[in-house]
């Protein structure tokens, strides 16, 4: 992360609201545009997060995601339009981001997120922010975040919940197996294809993937850490259960057995990095 030096007269104008804010201010916004971020999976949660870290100048925007534009994903996914079905899902999200801000830097990775190629990807980026909708990737996106010591946000959906986490790990603060040590069996939880999602559902919970994610880059406000929310579309209620490293956790415990990436699309009998709505664990 290095600042930028100063901001031009045209990027004054352009984050007025930010500079304007004690919180933020011109030092906050040079944080900012010299930040970088890898977003997992250009769809559903992506979509927002991915757009509103690009409107606040976050200023190396990284997206991966090997799969196509469908019709079925327009329903939520907004990166993406009628006439980008077909296309990449990485083309036609670094068309939007790109013109939403030309100050950022967007790098689409059009790749297989797996076991060998993780560590690669996220090396480059200050923070990790997971919205993909399968567990062989959760995982793997958990375990690659703790061995590079990198913050990873995390967000799912499934029909009208949402969930939201920040993991920090490699600093004691608890991480995703914490809670849940292991993926489930294969066929065990309905993905979203299954089971359906609201479409504005995606819109909420990357939303505020991308909250947590500027609060952490300017380090300003209470971050999620330690805290797992628990959103209810139908009620609209939160719940929030507090979150404390699992001394036992086969990864951040006292003891750890996993020691590096494992193959989890052979164990959960799934592809890694699909489209990219998460299932509620």
């Amino acid at each position: 992360m290095v600042p930028a030096k100063s901001l031009t007269p045209d990027q004054v104008a352009r984050y007025a609201r930010h500079l304007i804010l004690p919180e933020v201010g011109g030092a906050g916004q040079r944080k900012l545009l010299g930040s970088s971020v890898l977003i997992l999976g250009a769809g559903g949660l992506g979509s927002p997060a991915s757009m509103y870290l690009a409107a606040a100048g976050v200023g190396k925007i990284g997206i991966v995601d090997f799969d196509v534009v469908d019709a079925s994903n327009l329903q939520r996914q907004l990166l993406h339009g009628h006439d980008d079905i077909g296309r990449p899902k990485v083309g036609s999200a670094a068309d939007t981001l790109r013109s939403l801000n030309p100050d950022v830097e967007v790098v689409a990775i059009n790749e297989h997120l797996n076991s060998e190629t993780a560590m690669r990807i996220f090396a480059p980026y200050d923070i990790i922010v997971d919205g993909t909708d399968n567990f062989p990737t959760r995982y793997l996106a958990n375990d690659a975040a703790h061995f590079l010591g990198k913050p990873l946000v995390h967000g799912s959906i499934f029909r009208f919940e949402g969930r939201l986490a920040l993991f920090d790990s490699a600093k004691g603060t608890g991480c995703y197996r914490c809670l849940f040590p292991e993926p489930p069996p294969p066929g065990s939880v309905q993905s979203c294809a299954e089971a359906g999602v609201f479409g504005v559902l995606p819109g909420i919970i990357g939303s505020m993937m991308a909250f947590e994610t500027i609060k952490y880059l300017l380090d300003i406000g209470r971050p999620m850490i330690g805290r797992y929310l628990l959103f209810e579309g139908e009620d609209m209620s939160f719940r929030e259960l507090k979150l404390r490293q699992n001394k036992a956790c086969p990864l951040c415990g006292e003891n750890p057995t996993v020691h590096s990436l494992i193959d989890y699309e052979a164990w959960c009998g799934t592809p890694a990095m699909e489209p990219s709505e998460a299932r509620a664990s």
